[in-house]
């Protein structure tokens, strides 16, 4: 390693960070409040951390396929592996799992590899390999997810090889990565700064034994991942010197301080309420961004007055009740008793209550049978997140070792692993993180940057409404737009569906073409 890269490793070793003050963690189960987003018992977590480390992950492993797809043959080099990061005395620290696949004969100066990332904070890249961007896809029921499943993967017509070279990133303690130093290193690795630092220095690493310096490079980040990706595409135009041509932000939460305010702040619950009305629009199949308009007009308006009155003004809870009512379906005496602020928890379990069913907060159109329905409080696993994880950790784990010919033994595939969650370590006491301000660095510096915002409108745990007024934040930073927001049919992982899968990939085919056709326009 340079003596670069141990310098940045030297920083990302130095000072921990605070104990972690929030969450966007992945629901194991859910209670008619909510979401219950607590990680593992310490003395569970505190067994895992003292287990002996594993033995280290085989070598990278390259294997060359040919697929056939709707018109055309796509011809590609799949590796396979793991690149370790060492400190400044050359002791390896921490491991970064990965899969590339780069187009057979393309031009590496010309050619885009993107860098993909999935959330969390202790998800691996699955997500986006097998149900989204990689050249295999994992087909998906799109309203009933079961365990049982089958893994099989089949021919992905909407992959991104196309157009970009693609590069799956496993940070440690997801997927078969790890961190290999101490308590003191895991802290560091575990949080926002340290987070970043470390997939810095791994792109940068990864750039250079590539020899793909020359190439335009991309991230796709989704949930945590995207809240990664303006703090990644700033730090490596500022430290590394690598320029990101094209950002796409999956699901993304910009700024946890919005999402992390008490029960009687208004703000939240505007956000959400777009997001419950899609679910009514799409059980009516007539789910689109201009049926949408009103409420969104409600939503950042009438609406967020009238909770700013309080409970004490009964005329305001008179008219959000019923008003509220009539966008999510839900009973008027409901919302009245919650007086208009409906929390995820609820919606899942009030949403279907006439069937027995329980919907997902990743996607209000996912469901399954409610397992307690006549008690008034009652447990259940996400539909959504929950239904996919089963299928999603075979399909994953059995691809790598027989397509990709990367077998691993004596080591556990963690799809979302709790205890990276919650030992997330999340600032130095200057209140909840945020990305926006990245966002403006990145943007500011680099008017050829393209920045693309996806959601799906049934999302209940990162709705598209919350992006969209934080982006209307953003200063024009030139004289033509170059941050979209589009939004797109299902929830969190909208693009397991394959008319979202295929319009978002028509998206974002058009962002780098843009991003590309800049970068071109400014060579000599």
């Amino acid at each position: 390693m340079s003596r670069l890269f141990a310098l940045i490793l030297a920083l990302a070793l130095a000072t921990p960070l605070s104990v972690p003050s929030a969450s966007l963690a992945q629901p194991a189960s859910n209670t008619q409040q909510g979401r219950e987003d607590q990680p593992r018992s310490g003395s569970e977590a505190s067994r895992r951390e003292r287990a002996p480390e594993p033995a280290k992950l085989p070598p990278q492993v390259t294997t060359r396929h040919s697929l056939e797809l709707p018109g055309r043959t796509l011809k590609f080099i799949a590796t396979t592996g793991a690149l370790t990061l060492t400190d400044p005395q050359g002791n390896p620290v921490a491991e970064y799992g990965f899969t590339s696949y780069t187009l057979d004969g393309a031009d590496p100066s010309t050619r885009t590899v993107t860098f993909a990332i999935n959330g969390g904070p202790g998800a691996s890249s699955a997500y986006l390999h097998l149900l989204a961007l990689g050249p295999w896809l994992l087909p998906l029921n799109d309203q009933r997810i079961s365990p049982s499943t089958s893994p099989a993967l089949v021919p992905n017509d909407e992959t991104w090889l196309d157009f970009t070279d693609l590069v799956f990133i496993d940070p440690p303690g997801t997927g078969y990565a790890r961190v290999i130093g101490g308590d003191q290193v895991r802290e560091r690795f575990y949080s926002v700064e340290g987070d970043i630092d470390g997939l810095a220095a791994f792109v940068m690493r990864w750039l250079k034994e590539k020899n793909r310096l020359q190439s335009p490079k991309a991230f796709v980040g989704e949930s945590y991942g995207g809240f990664r990706g303006p703090l990644l595409a700033q730090k490596l135009q500022s430290d590394l010197g690598v320029g990101l041509s094209a950002v796409v932000l999956i699901s993304p939460v910009l700024d946890f301080g919005w999402f992390s305010q008490p029960g009687h702040s208004p703000w939240v619950h505007a956000t959400r309420l777009p997001s419950m009305a899609a679910a009514v629009l799409a059980r009516r199949g007539s789910l689109s961004r201009e049926a949408l308009q009103d409420v969104e007009q409600y939503a950042s308006g009438e609406y967020l007055v009238d909770l700013m009155r309080g409970l004490q003004d009964a005329a305001a809870l008179d008219r959000l009740s019923k008003r509220v009512s009539e966008l999510t379906g839900l009973d008027r005496d409901l919302v009245r008793r919650l007086a208009g602020r409906i929390e995820p928890g609820t919606f899942q379990r009030e949403f279907r209550r006439g069937s027995s069913e329980v919907v997902s907060a990743y996607d209000t159109d996912v469901r399954s049978a409610d397992p307690n329905p006549t008690a008034a409080f009652t447990r259940f696993e996400d539909p959504g997140l929950t239904g996919m994880t089963a299928p999603l950790t075979s399909a994953i784990i059995d691809h790598l070792s027989r397509t990709l010919s990367y077998p691993v033994e004596g080591r556990r595939y963690e799809l979302l692993n709790g205890d990276v969650n919650g030992a997330w370590r999340w600032g130095r006491g200057r209140g909840q993180p945020e990305s926006l301000e990245e966002m403006r660095r990145a943007l500011a510096l680099d008017g050829n940057l393209r920045v693309l915002v996806a959601h799906g409108y049934t999302d209940l745990v990162t709705p598209y409404f919350a992006s969209q007024l934080l982006l209307n934040q953003l200063p024009s930073l030139g004289p033509e737009p170059r941050v979209s927001l589009e939004v797109f049919e299902g929830g969190h992982m909208f693009y397991s569906r394959g008319a979202s899968r295929r319009a978002f990939r028509d998206v974002a085919q058009r962002t780098y073409s843009e991003a590309l056709r800049a970068r071109n326009a400014e060579e000599p």
